[in-house]
């Protein structure tokens, strides 16, 4: 039986400043991961700061900045992004993801696996993208997403993005795996909706997974409760900063 290496801790210091790299857990939100890692900190009173959002349905790599290096959020978010994930075809949802309920469905009989593959060259590339209507992003003041859950209509402006690999993975319709590069700011959920729309038909992500942010790959990162636990560990010494 092959034998399971503990994970070894480096010496860290938070205050002067460390790059956390954190395996973000299903349905947490990215400040859930801030806030469960500042509380842990306490009561030292540390600038902690995420470096790119995921949604909460996402999993994967998070990079948390502490202390002086949150100087540096804006320069790691700015960095090429890899995901791998799941497309469902034949249906869509208002959210372009499973936060809400499928609101139709399509005829995948006839769709081919060259056609399906055929696609993604549609989307390398520079591409003007719409961000899905259930997002972050704030229209006067306030998060997209409280706007659409009370079921108001809003004027969503495109913005540029870079996608530089797309590739299929895997077809068992309804689902395909697939593995994308981009640039900061492009919405995976929007390139799974306009995937369907480009086949004439629905679809909507079903899985999400950031495997890489620039040099940083989710192999190197922390399960969220074993760093916890092991700042409040550290904590006991004196020397903690």
């Amino acid at each position: 039986m092959e034998e399971v290496q503990e994970k070894k801790f480096p010496n860290f210091d938070f205050t002067t400043g460390e790059i956390l790299l954190i395996n973000k857990p299903y349905k947490w939100t990215s400040f859930d991961v801030v806030g469960k890692l500042r509380n842990s900190f306490k009561p030292l009173k540390l600038k902690v700061g995420h470096a790119g959002t995921l949604d909460p349905l996402a999993t994967g790599l998070l990079i948390i900045c502490t202390g002086k290096l949150t100087k540096q959020i804006d320069t790691f978010q700015a960095e090429e992004k890899e995901y791998t994930g799941t497309i469902t075809i034949g249906a869509t949802t208002p959210s372009y993801d499973l936060e809400t309920e499928v609101d139709q469905h399509f005829d995948i009989s006839g769709l081919t696996e060259e056609a399906i593959r055929a696609n993604t060259q549609h989307f390398i590339g520079e591409l003007d993208q719409f961000p899905p209507a259930h997002s972050a992003i704030k229209v006067d003041g306030e998060r997209l997403y409280m706007k659409a859950r009370r079921g108001e209509d809003v004027e969503l402006k495109s913005r540029k993005v870079t996608i530089s690999e797309f590739e299929i993975t895997r077809i068992e319709l309804p689902e395909i795996d697939f593995r994308v590069v981009c640039s900061k700011g492009t919405y995976i959920r929007s390139l799974a909706h306009d995937f369907g729309k480009k086949l004439n038909n629905g679809a909507y992500l079903s899985k999400l997974r950031r495997t890489k942010s620039g040099n940083f790959n989710v192999d190197d990162a922390f399960e969220i409760m074993e760093l916890v636990n092991h700042i409040r560990e550290i904590k006991q010494n004196p020397d903690f900063k």
